[in-house]
């Protein structure tokens, strides 16, 4: 009993996407494609952000092309575990993210990781590049 209390207390805990119109959303923004995931930001709108949810919100997208349900849920656990160590410094409040899984993502090491989900959302929170 003591120990679930103590989990539940130190692991930080994700706030993730629900509905599909929120995935869609997000679709229409930010891209920044890595070899083991590809990273999806899109900032909320006034009405969007007047709901509770506070901090950014992460939706993850595993399919069935990537392996049988051990793996898929292997590497949706390994991405949330790396947006818990990278949101905290590196994702605005005010944004949803959506991060879509390569197969990379399941055997490539965990700092490596981190580092390409810092790198990727660096990069989609800058200003999009003129094209001539």
């Amino acid at each position: 009993m003591a120990r679930a209390k103590a989990a539940k207390g130190s692991a930080s805990r994700v706030t993730t996407l629900k509905r599909r119109s929120d995935y869609l959303r997000v679709r229409k923004g930010a891209r920044c494609a890595t070899a083991a995931f590809v990273l999806e930001a899109k900032a909320r709108s006034e009405r969007e952000s007047s709901r509770p949810a506070l901090g950014p919100r992460f939706g993850f997208t595993v399919t069935r092309q990537i392996g049988k349900a051990v793996e898929r849920n292997r590497i949706r656990r390994r991405l949330k575990a790396a947006v818990r160590a990278a949101a905290e410094t590196h994702a605005k409040g005010e944004f949803d993210y959506v991060l879509i899984a390569r197969r990379p993502a399941l055997t490539s090491h965990f700092a490596a990781l981190v580092g390409e989900l810092a790198r990727a959302l660096a990069r989609v929170h800058r200003a999009p590049a003129r094209r001539r």
